[in-house]
This record gives C-alpha cells, sequence and structure tokens, in this order.
C-alpha cells in the first residue's frame, strides 16, 4: 500500500531515521566490502574490464596480468604454489569442487581400494550435503562427533583412518563457533595412514597462519 507524506509532515521520515536494525555478529559469513578492496578493484570494473581469458588484445593481458598477481597473493598467504590457486564463484563451490577431484582420483588411482571420506558433525552444510551425495554413490562416509570443546578427539579420527581411507575433511575454523582445529596434528596423521586432507578454511585465512606444505593440507578451500 502506497502512502503519501506531506511536506512538512516529518513523522514518517523521524520513525525511519528511528528504526534500529539488529546488532550483526556473522560477518565471518557475509561483511560489508573493505573500501581497500572496493579501490583495488575499480579499474578492472571500468577501465580495465576485459577478458583475462582473452589475450590477444591489451584489454585481456591486462585483466590477466592482474588475475595471476592475485593467484600469487593468495598462494603467499597459505605458503602455496601460484600454479595450485583455482579461482571459484566461493568457498561452496570450492567444498563442491573438492569432491569432484576426490572421486576422479579414486576412480583413477586407487581403483575403488580407497574409498572412505571422514568428515565432523561440525563441518559446513555444504561438505555435509556433499559427503552424503558421495555416501549415496557408494563411498564410505564417516562423520565423527566432536567433544565438549568442539575439537576432535585425534585418537577416535586416527582410529578411523585407515588403508580404505582417500581423504579427511576437517573444518579449520568453524564459521559458528569460532573453534580452531589442529589441522597440523590432523594433517600428520593423514599423511601417517596415505590420507589426504582437505580443510575448509573459508573463516581462518587470513586470521590465523596457514601453510599447506607444514600443515600437510592437500585442498584447501577459501574465501575472502
Amino acid at each position: 500500500m502506497n502512502q503519501t507524506v506531506a511536506a512538512g509532515d516529518s513523522s514518517s521520515a523521524e520513525r525511519g531515521a528511528n528504526v534500529k536494525l539488529p546488532i550483526y555478529l556473522d560477518y565471518q559469513a557475509t561483511t560489508p566490502l573493505d573500501p581497500r578492496a572496493l579501490e583495488a578493484m575499480m579499474p578492472y570494473f571500468t577501465e580495465h574490464f576485459g577478458n583475462p581469458h582473452s589475450t590477444t588484445h591489451a584489454y585481456g593481458s591486462i585483466s590477466a596480468e592482474a588475475v595471476e598477481r592475485a593467484r600469487g597473493q593468495v598462494a603467499s598467504l597459505i605458503g602455496a604454489d601460484p600454479r595450485e590457486i583455482v579461482f571459484t564463484s566461493g568457498a561452496t563451490e570450492a567444498n563442491n569442487l573438492r569432491s569432484r577431484v576426490v572421486a576422479a582420483f579414486e576412480c583413477e588411482h586407487y581403483k575403488g581400494r580407497r574409498n572412505r571420506i571422514i568428515t565432523l558433525v561440525t563441518e559446513h552444510k555444504c561438505v555435509i550435503e556433499t559427503c552424503n551425495h558421495m555416501g549415496r554413490d557408494g563411498l564410505d562416509i564417516v562423520t565423527l562427533p566432536v567433544g565438549g570443546n568442539g575439537i576432535v578427539n585425534l585418537d577416535q579420527l586416527s582410529e578411523m583412518i585407515t588403508g580404505q581411507t582417500l581423504l579427511v575433511s576437517v573444518m579449520g575454523v568453524n564459521n559458528e563457533t569460532g573453534v580452531i582445529q589442529p589441522l597440523a596434528e590432523i594433517g600428520a596423521l593423514c599423511r601417517e595412514h596415505g590420507a589426504h586432507l582437505h580443510s575448509d578454511c573459508a573463516q581462518a585465512v587470513g586470521k590465523i597462519p596457514l601453510d599447506v606444505d607444514a600443515m600437510n593440507i592437500d585442498l584447501m578451500s577459501i574465501g575472502p
């Protein structure tokens, strides 16, 4: 229903000004754009708008150089090689892409000998749902509980990692509780048993030190 406010009637404007928004405590999920990021990106929204995959012309070449520079910056943040960085639309797509990579790797290299995936009950919904989907496709999905402190029991995890384990997927920092999992210790267990480690670090990157080599992390999902 449309309402018309007559000149001089400030009651509606005053009511709008007095509306109090709830306190927002989910900045780890969605945040206002950092002005520094906006400033850095503005040239590529306006002047340098070329397709970075079309490098036969100057517009594309300039964009491609920027993408590769960003790839190197991301790699240096987590101790990776720039060639290992794959850009996606976000962390959810990265987590889902991980499942396809793992399934392809399992089929190509292990011929079904490794079909167990271990994850935690506190993982992000997109990880849990992806694991459930892979379980319906025949993979052995093990979902472990966490302790009262939100941290996985390393002894229990070690017991569940067998010669059939292909992947362990553990979130670095929980997006709801802020619990930090012992990734280095988990990575060492995975290496000991020949399993691969994936970590959803969307809430960890830039907040805590991360090094994919030192922590033995084979696949990492991160976001801005």
